[in-house]
């Protein structure tokens, strides 16, 4: 349990050299608009994306990715669907670079059997797939997942909002019920659970490449 709490902690932590930090989601779109301008409304977005947006679809791909670690053409399906539900080009270059970049990083844990990853391979595919050859809980792996995606969320309201650390602390306290039940939800879902509609933040997705100035790559 402690191995794997540690391989948890360093595979998703700010300081692994996945560059997730350089990513928004379309987060400073909705900033930029003036949607997201306090700590309710960062609250809402990231609750929203979280249960009915990009967040989920990505939980669920995880859990499959985890279950099927050792079957490549498993995963490679897993991947080619996560490329496909992506809603904007800086979506797809997001879930690509950060998931290329997990893979190289995380090439330092070695796995019991080889583990072939499909290329290009989606963040949460990546993770999935190490995490299951690595006999690494899903639900602990799911957890971990989500939580650090919302903490990055809230890093970025936190810097541009600006809402201050107090107010982001405060969100991230209020989504851990949120993630817990979509841990519980995601990690028995089918394919066909899948679904989003969270059209705003798909949006967001799509207008952040035309805005004149811009913080973050998505």
């Amino acid at each position: 349990m402690s191995a794997a709490l540690q391989k948890l902690l360093t595979w998703l932590s700010p300081a692994f050299p996945v560059g997730a930090f350089a990513w928004s989601a379309g987060l400073e779109t909705a900033i930029v608009d003036g949607r997201v301008h306090d700590r309710a409304s960062a609250q809402d977005w990231i609750a929203g994306t979280l249960l009915h947006g990009g967040l989920k679809t990505d939980a669920i791909l995880l859990a499959h990715a985890h279950a099927g670690h050792n079957d490549q053409a498993r995963l490679t399906d897993l991947a080619d669907l996560c490329l496909a539900l992506a809603p904007a080009r800086e979506r797809h270059a997001e879930t690509v670079l950060t998931g290329n970049a997990f893979v190289l990083a995380s090439a330092a844990w070695p796995t019991d059997r080889p583990l072939t990853l499909p290329k290009p391979c989606p963040y949460s595919v990546a993770v999935g797939a190490l995490a299951g050859a690595h006999h690494i809980d899903t639900r602990d792996t799911l957890i971990a997942f989500l939580t650090a995606t919302v903490h990055s969320q809230v890093s970025v309201a936190v810097r541009l909002v600006p809402i201050g650390q107090t107010d982001g602390l405060a969100i991230m306290a209020a989504l851990e019920p949120q993630v817990a039940a979509l841990v519980d939800l995601c990690q028995h879902a089918t394919l066909d659970d899948i679904g989003s509609v969270a059209y705003g933040a798909d949006i967001a997705q799509m207008q952040h490449e035309t805005l004149p100035t811009r913080i973050f790559r998505s």
